[in-house]
């Protein structure tokens, strides 16, 4: 029998391991590139998962896609390929809500992390989930199932787009509105684009794409931020980019949610804020593109943060960026030190 010395020494090992699993779990990992292989690293920039794939993505869910053999599989956080590379080229078919939407020549199906095919909707295209739904597409239509693989709402749209914030935008008639996850209009169908809602507000355009202006609604349909920007994105971290003036020569800046300005519009180029930052751009435009680009990232204040000249635009994920300097890509963090580099 063990004394009760041996048996607290043997509970704390068991904590500690206990610990140290569920950090290792819950750590994300980063995909980088050497000599042509991919594979992983962790924030601190050490190699986790040795260059061996032909391609690696983003974590999802304590996931990663993987290609290998042409085909693509899933690691877990230790490197581990948990679920076999057999699956053909999707654009979302990571996991979401527990599922992952993955294809296998013309038949799109569902699997969960051990890689038991869950649902197999008969459609000819398929997307993940979100909030409990995924749209399919079926003939020319989309429709929507839940978990079970119950269609919720019929083939009716000529467009479709994942749940956000309990509603979906849809295209039907050559216009744009929003249903809730019954299928109920609640927005109806009269813009010309729309963007899926995010902190309570979508921004929508009313005429072309040239000569058309942007605005915001809320959930209830009302005009919140009126149709003014020659161009407008969703918000993320609390700001929305703008853009003033045209795409050959326009100016890219941010609003808040009342539509104030916040940052001015004096960037070439500008993406969404992540982390807390953005990746801008001043480098002068020549017919609609940026000449010797070069992009840099602005707090929410505006303020310039990491002032080196990236090759390409680049967001913050759980912390990191993967830049390129002078054609050798790194992973950077938020004060702009590298933390990995190819080179």
């Amino acid at each position: 029998m063990k004394s009760k010395s041996q048996i607290r020494l043997s509970l704390l090992v068991f904590l500690g391991l206990l610990c140290q699993f569920t950090i290792t779990s819950q750590e994300s990992l980063y995909p980088f590139a050497e000599k042509g292989k991919y594979g992983y690293i962790n924030k601190s920039g050490k190699v986790v998962v040795t260059p061996q794939y032909e391609y690696s993505e983003k974590f999802y869910e304590g996931m990663g896609v993987v290609k290998q053999g042409g085909k693509r599989g899933f690691v877990d956080v230790t490197g581990k390929l948990v679920i076999p590379a057999k699956y053909d080229q999707k654009i979302d078919g990571y996991f979401s809500e527990g599922l992952a939407c993955v294809k296998q020549g013309a038949k799109y199906s569902y699997i969960d992390k051990t890689g038991k095919e869950v649902l197999a909707p008969k459609c000819e295209h398929a997307y993940k989930f979100s909030e409990g739904m995924a749209r399919i597409q079926i003939g020319l239509k989309f429709a929507y199932i839940d978990k079970s693989g119950n269609v919720i709402i019929k083939p009716l749209y000529d467009g479709g787009w994942d749940f956000k914030e309990g509603l979906a935008r849809v295209k039907k008639g050559g216009k744009w509105g929003f249903i809730d996850k019954t299928g109920k209009v609640v927005i109806d169908f009269k813009y010309d684009e729309t963007f899926e809602f995010s902190g309570g507000l979508a921004n929508f355009r009313i005429g072309d794409e040239k000569t058309g202006k942007w605005g915001y609604i809320d959930k209830t349909g009302n005009v919140v931020i009126d149709a003014q920007f020659d161009r407008a994105w969703t918000f993320s971290d609390g700001l929305a980019c703008i853009r003033v003036g045209d795409f050959k020569t326009g100016k890219f800046g941010y609003i808040d949610k009342t539509g104030k300005v916040v940052i001015n519009p004096v960037f070439s180029g500008a993406y969404f804020f992540n982390d807390g930052l953005a990746c801008v751009s001043t480098s002068p435009l020549v017919n609609g593109s940026l000449k010797d680009a070069k992009w840099q990232f602005i707090d929410k204040t505006g303020k310039l943060v990491i002032t080196r000249g990236a090759d390409f635009f680049a967001d913050f994920n759980k912390g990191l960026a993967y830049v390129s300097y002078g054609g050798v890509m790194n992973y950077i963090d938020k004060t702009g030190k590298t933390v990995w580099s190819a080179q």
